[in-house]
C-alpha cells in the first residue's frame, strides 16, 4: 500500500492504527447503517431501494461517528468508510475505531483510494473474487502509509476544494444543458407555429 510516498511519512501496519470495535445493540433501536463501495457508510434510512432487513437487530453491532466500517462481504469493491453517525450495522460488517494517528476525514479518502482498495482485495481471503472477506485478522496485517497529521488536514483540504470546484463545473453544465433544451424547445415550438421562418433555423 506504501508505494512511492514521502521519505518523512510513516509506514505501519493497521494494527497499530485501529482497534475492533465489538460493542452490540441492546434493542436493535439505534439507526440503522449500510455500508457500499459508492456511497460509503450511510443511513439505510436514506437507500430508496429494496435491501433486505432483519424485524429483530437486536445483537447488531454498534458503530460510532468517526468509526471506520467494512462490508466484510464487499470490502474488496470498496465497500467501507469512516461513519458520520452513530447507528448500528450488521453483525456481518466489521466496526473499527482509530488509535489516533489518522484522521477519520483522511481514512475516508484513503478507503476511496484505488491503490488501498486493491490492497483490500489482496488481503481478502477466498476460493472465489466475487467471495472474498476481508477478516480483521488479515485487515491488520496491512500497511499503510501515515504522513504527519498536518499534512493530513492539507491533503483532506485540498481534496475538499477540489470537490467544491468539481461540483461547481457539474452545475454550470448543468444549468447550461438544462438552458440549452429550453432554448431547443422554444425553438421547435416556434418553428411548428410558424413564428419562425424554416430557412432561420439552419
Amino acid at each position: 500500500m506504501a508505494g512511492e510516498i514521502p521519505a518523512h511519512w510513516l509506514v505501519e501496519r493497521a494494527k497499530n492504527l485501529f482497534t475492533v470495535r465489538d460493542e452490540r445493540s441492546d434493542d436493535g433501536t439505534e439507526e440503522l447503517l449500510t455500508v457500499s463501495h459508492i456511497t460509503g457508510v450511510t443511513s439505510r434510512a436514506e437507500k430508496d431501494v429494496y435491501m433486505f432487513e432483519a424485524d429483530d437487530k437486536t445483537g447488531y453491532k454498534r458503530c460510532m461517528s468517526g468509526d471506520l466500517a467494512i462490508n466484510t462481504l464487499w470490502a474488496w469493491m470498496g465497500a467501507m468508510g469512516i461513519s458520520p453517525l452513530a447507528g448500528i450495522v450488521s453483525p456481518d460488517y466489521h466496526v473499527y475505531t482509530s488509535k489516533g494517528e489518522l484522521l477519520p476525514e483522511y481514512v475516508d479518502l484513503l478507503c476511496r483510494s484505488r491503490p488501498f482498495v486493491a490492497e483490500v482485495s489482496r488481503w481478502s481471503k477466498g476460493i472465489w473474487s466475487s467471495r472474498l472477506r476481508l477478516y480483521p485478522e488479515n485487515f491488520f496485517e496491512m500497511r499503510l502509509a501515515v504522513p504527519p497529521q498536518d499534512e493530513q488536514i492539507e491533503i483532506i483540504r485540498a481534496v475538499e476544494t477540489d470537490q467544491r470546484k468539481a461540483n461547481a463545473l457539474r452545475d454550470n453544465l448543468q444549468l447550461s444543458i438544462t438552458l440549452a433544451k429550453e432554448r431547443r424547445a422554444a425553438l421547435i415550438t416556434a418553428a411548428v407555429t410558424g413564428q419562425i421562418p424554416l430557412a432561420e433555423m439552419g
